[in-house]
């Protein structure tokens, strides 16, 4: 049986609102009320007060005395910090790859299989699946560089990275047809040895993005 309360609880409601507030469903500025939300899972509200302090801890909600939470809208200046944080470890993780001569033949694969699956998520315009596989691209490019402080920072930054796709993809899905081409270019690049054209393309890459702030 699946517990209404406690910490089981608590991390359900956590992980239910959490996503939601990522994917877009709960936009920045809704009000979210821990009755409704633990309605919606049939527990009780103190898990759910619970889960909503770690989120306004996370800074994703602002709680409201006696109402429940607000989602806190990303900002401008949010979103370009995050960008300009994924820059720097991307560009520091590519920098270890080209110097060891380019990615080990596993990553030169993975990267191949996540390109194929991009290409039939952007024919089937599904903005969800493409953004999961957006994420898992630049995760492996980073994985690639062997560096493990390097993926730590990044999966710091995914909760952030995947709300900003989200808000960003769902814009114009003529989006996702760019993002795929500059990903096919940068694994080109990556396993060509270009240095300086994998550094181009992915300093335009991270541009598309922020002129769409």
């Amino acid at each position: 049986m699946t517990s209404t309360t406690g910490p089981v609880a608590a991390e359900r409601a956590y992980a239910y609102t959490k996503e939601r507030i990522l994917a877009g469903t709960l936009a920045g500025g809704d009000l979210v009320s821990e009755g409704v939300i633990g309605g919606e899972l049939g527990i009780s509200r103190t898990p759910v007060h619970e889960a909503f302090l770690r989120l306004d801890s996370e800074q994703l909600l602002t709680l409201v005395s006696r109402k429940g939470a607000i989602v806190r809208p990303m900002t401008p200046t949010e979103a370009a910090d995050v960008l300009a944080m994924r820059h720097g470890v991307e560009t520091a993780a590519a920098g270890q790859v080209f110097t060891a001569g380019g990615p080990a033949p596993e990553f030169a694969d993975r990267l191949a299989d996540n390109l194929r699956r991009q290409q039939g998520l952007v024919d089937d315009g599904d903005v969800d699946g493409f953004v999961e596989a957006d994420d898992e691209f630049h995760a492996t490019m980073v994985s690639a560089s062997g560096n493990p402080i390097a993926a730590d920072f990044y999966d710091r930054l995914r909760s952030r990275q995947q709300r900003l796709r989200n808000l960003l993809l769902r814009i114009d899905v003529a989006n996702l047809a760019a993002s795929y081409a500059d990903h096919r270019v940068l694994a080109e690049r990556l396993i060509a040895g270009d240095r300086a054209g994998f550094d181009q393309v992915l300093a335009d890459h991270f541009g598309r993005y922020r002129g769409a702030i």
